[in-house]
């Protein structure tokens, strides 16, 4: 065996661009490629050139579909990829939709810069358009869940269910002997509608790379919190809007409403889900449902066969941008869901200039709100967020649910993570990464002192020699 290294080349000090890079003597393989997302002085990382020459990796292994984990890829396509990206079969689904999205909107942001002239430049330029996109999918490549599958001649992975969304796994990987362990995004036991993450694998694992995004934090258990806050909007005469992410925070939360609504715990009022992105993702999942694919928990095709799990009978699905543009003539009490999940962009800013002046209204966040994100400052209670180049009065209530997380919390992880190499030796290096600086000191420090590891907080562009 030669020289392995890993180098980390995003997701350090930060919840967002998971890029990591895995060199042998003859390979270079990828891990995840995602975009830089929340503050300025993040988001502007993507436009720095990639410190790897992108025609000298061998092969690209996707986690799952988040715009933090795929977003990079068109770029690194335009920029001379040409290899294998190697993912599971919802993964290159749900990932083809994500990422036209993010380019469309990425070429809409640019023109509505110009047109109104709040850019400082010229003429603004989006990071990537839909030519990119499609030259990316022609080197999708999809494997089943538990199947080993070479890469280049030192090189292997496997997928396995982490239970975070549709298609999403943690990696084994195996490069020139040594055997990786990406947990991915690592999703919880108690998904509505996914199966629970596959245990570790039981093979000798040399190194573990593991996200903390709630690193330092314990989920609530799911409370009456949702019912209330919707109950009191509507008693106020006011509507509900929920930034949710379009993948899979959109199914849970038109499952809980499903199941609020046949319990009477809250009235029937119109629901709108206005994403593009999150209706085709909507389809996917149910197409999981109707086929009982292996990735859906126990019992849940059969409790939903002959039933539309995520609407019970108020649902109004949105495509056009005039249908969205009508929301905002809309006067009666209504719940809308609109991507994206940590307000950066996509049709939910619109709605949140609408809403957010109007004391009547609740802005309800379900997900992780990354620092710098528009999501984060209504969390923090900014009374003004700046949208599209003005300043936004924030008078609606702003309520943040934790319950429908779908990212293990750190009892989870450490609970997950005890399973590797159970039988063994511990693994010879443990890396945290992908989360706030609070959230991966927390988590190391509980795997050094639980599960007495050697752990490492690698910082950006570090390189290790495994």
């Amino acid at each position: 065996m030669g020289k392995v290294t890993i180098t980390f080349l995003g997701a350090t000090s930060t919840v967002t661009g998971s890029r990591f890079l895995v060199s042998s003597e003859k390979s270079k393989i990828l891990v995840d490629a995602g975009l830089f997302q929340g503050l300025k002085k993040v988001r502007l990382m993507n436009w720095e050139p990639f410190p790897v020459e992108p025609s000298s990796i061998d092969a690209l292994v996707l986690t799952h579909a988040h715009l933090d984990h795929c977003g990079y890829i068109p770029l690194l396509v335009r920029n001379g990829f040409t290899k294998e990206i190697v993912m599971t079969h919802y993964t290159g689904k749900l990932a083809t939709v994500i990422l036209r999205d993010s380019a469309f909107l990425q070429m809409e942001d640019a023109r509505y810069a110009q047109e109104k002239g709040f850019s400082k430049h010229p003429i603004p330029l989006p990071l990537y358009d839909e030519s990119d996109v499609e030259r990316a999918r022609q080197l999708f490549t999809t494997v089943e869940f538990r199947t080993r599958r070479q890469l280049t001649p030192d090189a292997f992975v496997t997928f396995f269910p982490s239970g975070h969304i549709l298609g999403a796994g943690f990696v084994l990987l195996e490069v020139d002997g040594k055997n990786f362990l990406f947990t991915g995004d690592m999703g919880r036991d108690n998904h509505p509608l996914l199966a629970p993450p596959d245990l570790p694998p039981k093979v000798p694992i040399d190194v573990v790379v593991t996200e903390s995004t709630y690193g330092d934090r314990v989920h609530d258990t799911p409370t009456a919190t949702f019912a209330y806050e919707i109950n009191a909007a509507i008693k106020r005469g006011g509507s509900i809007l929920i930034p949710a992410f379009a993948v899979d925070r959109t199914e849970v939360i038109l499952m809980a409403l499903h199941e609020l609504i046949e319990n009477g715990d809250i009235p029937k009022i119109p629901i709108y889900v206005d994403s593009p992105m999150a209706l085709a993702a909507l389809d996917f999942y149910r197409d999981a449902v109707r086929t009982n694919s292996k990735e859906i928990r126990e019992g849940v095709a059969d409790k939903w066969r002959n039933v539309d799990p995520f609407d019970s009978g108020n649902l109004s699905e949105l495509h056009t941008v005039e249908e969205s543009k009508s929301l905002n003539d809309i006067t009666k009490t209504s719940i809308i869901i609109s991507a994206s999940g940590m307000a950066t962009g996509g049709r939910v800013v619109h709605h949140l200039a609408n809403k957010l002046p109007d004391a009547s209204n609740t802005v309800i966040l379900v997900g992780f709100q990354a620092a710098g994100s528009r999501g984060r400052s209504l969390e923090e209670g900014q009374k003004e967020i700046k949208i599209h180049g003005r300043w936004v009065p924030v008078k609606a209530t702003i309520v943040k649910v934790e319950s429908f997380s779908v990212h293990a919390d750190s009892d989870e992880l450490v609970k997950w993570l005890r399973g590797v190499n159970a039988a063994t030796k511990a693994p010879a290096q443990v890396f945290v990464v992908h989360g706030e600086p609070d959230s991966q000191e927390f988590l190391a420090a509980r795997l050094e002192k639980e599960l007495h590891w050697n752990v490492t907080i690698p910082k950006s562009a570090q390189v290790f020699e495994i």
